[in-house]
């Protein structure tokens, strides 16, 4: 794959300039419970065959109808999680001085311990609690978030205090705003944010990376939506406005759009993430569904293949791994094809490893897969 090369050749000279990147990200904050569903149950323990498959648990359920279900998960690991938080720790791994401001507990939760320490994290107030059930086909998130409620612009310069909070604002690179679904006050955040805060803040040599990640927006209104969508927008007035979808976000973006969705082929998906990225007049628009991914900016389209994984060793957070990816290789101004190549090369390495590599990792990793050797 000639963008393997590519990708090696174009990040080389630039990689070390990571370590001078800063980001702030934000604003979730959830611990994660990452469970297996019991299909059948031998003995003890790990001693079960799990249910594979999402349609296996679906007809389990419809089969309840009218009667009733004795369901077992089983805890397989519980660790920090938030789309946030997931990203913000995997751009640590890659060299960015990250600060986080989130929902991580007051005090801090012990599950994140040491991440607000790597972070020098910020919290606004309790975490959600998510269980995340693992099948060979995909994940079900189960979420409960009711401090979530209470997140907004003013408790956050409340907690922060408004100079520090643009202080930081002023001296990031990147500024990640993720999983709008699930923090009810998001859109009016976005608001305050471009009407408060950033009007005030001095430019910013080589200026400032907004990343969006909506987080399956599926709950959520289209008038909703559209709010979310219209925001982002206006983003791009203080520097450059990225939104990253997966494909079902993206069809539900184009569908608020009103834009015509023909396929789910690297064409298709191109010319997808194109007419989303001109109807919001940003500077780019990531779709990624699991087998690879496609962007588009002003100047071009590209699209590359993933590394696939047969049998991952985990798959929450695979998605915010690609969007850490794809922001570290962003901001140190790559291609479109070199960005999305390292995206999925650093969530190819998380599903294999369930740790999040280092830029240098991810170097090795795509001089591995280029020589054929990736297993």
């Amino acid at each position: 794959m000639k963008n393997l090369a590519s990708t090696l050749d174009e990040l080389a000279p630039l990689a070390s300039g990571i370590l001078n990147k800063t980001a702030l990200i934000g604003l979730d904050g959830f611990v994660d419970k990452i469970m297996a569903v019991v299909q059948q149950r031998h003995g003890r323990g790990t001693d079960f065959t799990p249910m594979p498959e999402i349609t296996d648990f679906g007809n389990r359920i419809l089969a309840a109808a009218g009667h009733s279900a004795n369901i077992e998960l089983y805890p397989k690991v519980e660790k920090l999680g938030g789309n946030g938080p997931i990203m913000a720790n995997a751009l640590c791994s890659k060299g960015l001085r990250v600060t986080y401001a989130g929902m991580l507990g007051q005090p801090i939760a012990p599950v994140f311990t040491e991440f607000a320490a790597r972070t020098h994290a910020i919290s606004f107030g309790q975490p959600g609690i998510t269980h995340a059930l693992e099948f060979d086909d995909g994940k079900l998130m189960l979420g409960e978030m009711s401090d979530f409620d209470n997140l907004t612009y003013e408790r956050m310069t409340q907690v922060m205090g408004e100079g520090k909070f643009f202080d930081i604002l002023s001296r990031s690179d990147l500024i990640g705003l993720v999983n709008w679904t699930m923090i009810p006050a998001m859109t009016a955040i976005f608001e305050d944010l471009l009407t408060k805060a950033l009007p005030h803040l001095p430019p910013r040599d080589g200026g400032r990376v907004f990343f969006f990640d909506l987080a399956d927006p599926a709950k959520r209104s289209e008038a909703d939506i559209a709010g979310a969508l219209k925001a982002i927008s206006r983003f791009q007035s203080f520097g450059r406005a990225v939104l990253g979808l997966n494909l079902a976000e993206a069809r539900q973006v184009a569908q608020v759009l009103k834009i015509e969705v023909n396929g789910d082929k690297p064409e298709d998906l191109k010319r997808l993430a194109d007419r989303i990225r001109t109807a919001l007049e940003i500077s780019a628009v990531v779709v990624h569904p699991r087998s690879g991914a496609a962007c588009a900016t002003k100047d071009e389209t590209a699209y590359v293949e993933g590394p696939f994984c047969a049998s991952p060793k985990i798959s929450t957070g695979a998605g915010d791994h690609f969007n850490a990816g794809f922001c570290a290789a962003y901001v140190l101004g790559l291609s479109p094809t070199s960005c999305l190549t390292i995206a999925v090369a650093t969530s190819g390495q998380y599903v294999r490893t369930g740790q999040s590599p280092s830029l240098a990792d991810t170097q090795a990793f795509l001089t591995t897969w280029k020589d054929g050797k990736l297993s």
